[in-house]
């Protein structure tokens, strides 16, 4: 595998998913990572489908299978992720963010199991096993994950997305 292979899921770049810009079905090499980069007004929701992740921003969170990381961009940031020594896959979910003038931030979720509170009235999102019946919503397709995840969005097109 070469350091990063990444499959994009979901783009509408219509606004017809309210703020989910981009959902991506990520695979790292061991040790290696995305590279440092900015984002910038922007919500990123990285759910470990397997493997390890750490992250280089913050308190430096270590992640492991299942665990959920919420990254608030708010006006911006530089950051990094790097896979640990099996490597990883990661789900990267971006949403425009619902409030670019609050301080950059970084919240992690260990193993939910359920509806996760993103902080916002125009989506949240639903980790789970693939097991019984799963919420309504926008289903992620992750083929050979143990995982599900389920967005409920705003049913409306946002203003930026108006034409």
């Amino acid at each position: 595998m070469t350091a990063l292979q990444q499959r994009v899921l979901l783009a509408p770049d219509d606004g017809s998913l309210g703020p989910l810009l981009r959902a991506s079905d990520d695979r790292l090499a061991p040790g290696t990572g995305y590279g440092r980069h900015e984002h910038r007004a922007v919500d990123v929701v990285a759910v470990v489908l397997s493997g390890s992740l750490r992250h280089r921003w913050g308190d430096g969170a270590q992640l492991g299978p299942g665990d959920v990381a919420v990254l608030r961009a708010g006006g911006g940031l530089e950051h990094d992720e790097i896979a640990g020594d099996d490597g990883a896959r990661v789900l990267q979910c971006y949403l425009r963010a619902a409030r670019t003038d609050l301080p950059a931030a970084h919240e992690v979720h260990r193993q939910p199991s359920g509806w996760i509170d993103l902080g916002r009235n125009d989506a949240r999102v639903w980790v789970g096993a693939p097991t019984g019946d799963l919420p309504a919503g926008t289903l992620v397709p992750l083929d050979g994950s143990d995982l599900r995840v389920v967005w409920e969005l705003a049913a409306e097109r946002p203003e930026w997305a108006r034409v």
